[in-house]
């Protein structure tokens, strides 16, 4: 739970734009909010969980003309496909907003006639630069190429009489509010991102569109010759769905409000929306939690160069839960993250069919054997008891940590710990062994009773993240208790349950591309040094064409069925980039990071069990041991620096 320990929780999603169905980004955001939602309903709080459409604009009308319906046709059936995406992947959302709804439009035209009314809000002339994709006009230095940076498309020079909100007046209170503030957008990169920003001068935000040009709207409720510009209208819902201003859900949840966004809307949820909701006497949110993009095919993923990824495709073929770990557990939160079904199988054969889904077999297909029995408390310990109860105490401190940061890998990464130290139990402990000799009967009730109590363990801790998995194992073990982290701990199971077997959890893939992906870094084939002697000289031109730079890693993690290989995700400056090395029995992930090493930055890249490898990590050896010694910077030099 959070430190200060609300017991209201209030998270929102983005309202998702419906011009295109839903695709692989907004799946993860929906999904790492519902895993969210559901961590906190384990640990007791009051949730509340908020999604939904985001339905007026220019590219509604457009869509909604192209398909020869009326916009509200065309976002009633949009809108409906979210809702299907959102049902059969399991969100439990408690509220789906849609801004075309009565009780959404109220509360904006009650924001627009308030901030009227006190003189926020002016009518006035502009001409800029506007992108339709993005519904918003660009300033010069915004532009790129004389094109919107986002769509790379050209802009198209509009001048046309709107009304104004005075954001400007807030530009100095919005800097000292994010600086006195600053867990307020996290992670830390985007508030850096934001405060950069906030260095020039702050416009005004144009918050209407006119009706000759556009009808397609709320209208202004002090001129209806005018809609309100989209973002307006749409951030709005964080606060319409919770009935502002006198409704018992806004009094009960805005308070612990946290908006899920991704960093392509860092801007709208990060300055315009404090300044609105500052100029309207409305609380600011309590949190803003930023995720990177998906890359698919070595770019982001995106509508317009076809590289989409639908949501439902991928859970269909892999099921919901694999579905749920993969983009949990693959993304560090914050960072982006590269998509691929290679990757995809490699995480689940490793992680949920290897990792997990023998665990649960191997003890079910035990217990289901074993006659049901209440045992003499307190149980005698057998060797690693103990140990596996602790295990499953860090892991569930490990998971409350992580999800004080939204850090979803990481929360994974404690309770996979777990499940290696259950495993090595099971290992160590042989029942199979143990069941063929009658005197250690006792000793074999202990170690079943243990099993039972790890899976009723594992049925709770994994609820936010797998919950279909998690459901089987509970029922697998008959307990049909509602789960929750207050009854999580081990050590409360002192008998052997009825338990049903349950084999084939996650059934392993065939992975075509598994040869290719099973190869030891390049370097671990080369001869050594006495067996190939001196290395041939090399000219200068040849040095010259190896790019090395400075690189600071920004997350390390093991790659699964690997003893060698680190996944490293680095920051080369202007770009992030993945490297796998060869380095794992020299360096724990934790080693890593917050160092500058030295890469070679233009190295072919090379696909290493299942994971694209986009350049090498320098590192030296001795002759007699073999010994790993990665290169570090013996003074600062910022990441993406020439090394020569």
């Amino acid at each position: 739970m959070y430190s200060d320990e609300v017991s209201a929780f209030y998270l929102t999603t983005p309202i998702y734009y419906v011009n295109a169905q839903a695709h692989l980004g907004h799946a993860y955001t929906t999904i790492v909010a519902d895993a969210m939602a559901r961590y906190h309903r384990l640990a007791g709080d009051d949730t509340f969980l908020l999604t939904g459409t985001d339905e007026h604009g220019d590219k509604i009308a457009q869509a909604a003309a192209a398909a020869g319906v009326s916009p509200q046709e065309y976002t009633d059936r949009i809108s409906g496909t979210f809702r299907d995406t959102w049902r059969r992947l399991g969100i439990t959302n408690d509220d789906f907003i849609r801004t075309t709804e009565g009780r959404h439009k109220k509360v904006v035209q009650a924001i627009l006639q308030t901030l009227w009314e006190a003189g926020e809000i002016y009518l006035g002339r502009y001409g800029g630069h506007y992108c339709f994709g993005c519904e918003r006009f660009y300033t010069e230095k915004e532009i790129v190429d004389g094109k919107c940076p986002d769509h790379q498309t050209p802009l198209t020079w509009i001048e046309e009489e709107n009304y104004f909100f005075k954001m400007s007046k807030y530009q100095a209170w919005l800097i000292d509010y994010v600086q006195q503030h600053p867990e307020r957008i996290r992670p830390e990169r985007y508030r850096n991102e934001i405060l950069g920003f906030l260095r020039d001068p702050l416009q005004d935000l144009s918050i209407s569109r006119p009706r000759t040009r556009l009808e397609w709207g709320i209208p202004l409720p002090f001129d209806d010759k005018y809609v309100t510009y989209v973002w307006f209208d749409a951030l709005i819902n964080y606060v319409s769905a919770l009935d502002w201003p006198d409704g018992d859900r806004f009094r009960r949840y805005w308070p612990n409000v946290r908006h899920l966004i991704g960093k392509d809307i860092l801007k709208p949820h990060a300055i315009y929306w404090p300044c609105m909701l500052k100029a309207a006497g409305i609380d600011v949110y309590r949190h803003l939690f930023v995720h990177g993009y998906w890359n698919v095919g070595g770019g982001k993923m995106s509508k317009t160069v076809g590289n989409v990824v639908e949501a439902f495709a991928l859970a269909d073929k892999y099921g919901i839960d694999a579905f749920r770990y993969f983009v949990m557990r693959e993304m560090t939160f914050g960072l982006d993250s590269d998509f691929s079904e290679d990757a995809f199988v490699g995480r689940l054969n490793a992680d949920l069919a290897n990792d997990l889904g023998n665990l649960v077999s191997r003890a079910t297909t035990l217990l289901e054997k074993a006659t049901p029995a209440t045992l003499p408390a307190p149980l005698a310990e057998v060797a690693g008891t103990a140990e596996l109860r602790a295990a499953a105490g860090e892991a569930v401190r490990g998971v409350q940590r992580a999800m004080e940061e939204f850090a979803f890998q990481r929360a994974l990464a404690a309770i996979w710990e777990f499940l290696g130290a259950a495993n090595r139990y099971v290992d160590s402990t042989q029942p199979w062994a143990l069941a063929k000799d009658p005197a250690r009967r006792g000793e074999l009730n202990r170690v079943m009773a243990t099993l039972a109590d790890t899976l009723r363990f594992l049925g709770i801790v994994l609820d936010p993240f797998l919950p279909g998995a998690a459901q089987k194992i509970r029922v697998a073990v008959n307990d049909d208790r509602a789960p929750s982290l207050a009854n999580a701990a081990m050590g409360a199971l002192q008998d052997i349950p009825r338990v049903q077997k349950l084999s084939g959890l996650f059934p392993r893939i065939d992975d075509p591309g598994k040869d290719r992906a099973s190869g030891a870094p390049a370097s671990s084939s080369r001869p050594s040094a006495d067996q190939a002697g001196q290395a041939p000289p090399v000219t200068k031109g040849d040095f010259d064409r190896v790019e090395l730079r400075v690189a600071e890693v920004l997350a390390a993690e093991a790659v699964p069925k690997s003893k060698k290989l680190l996944k490293l995700t680095v920051s080369l400056g202007a770009e992030q980039r993945t490297i796998v090395a060869g380095i794992a029995q020299h360096y724990a992930p934790g080693d890593l990071v917050g160092k500058k090493v030295v890469v070679v930055a233009n190295l072919e890249p090379a696909k290493l069990m299942g994971i694209q490898s986009q350049g090498m990590v320098l590192a030296g050896s001795t002759e007699d041991d073999g010994a790993l010694a990665v290169l570090v910077l013996d003074r600062d030099l910022p990441p993406g620096a020439r090394v020569r």
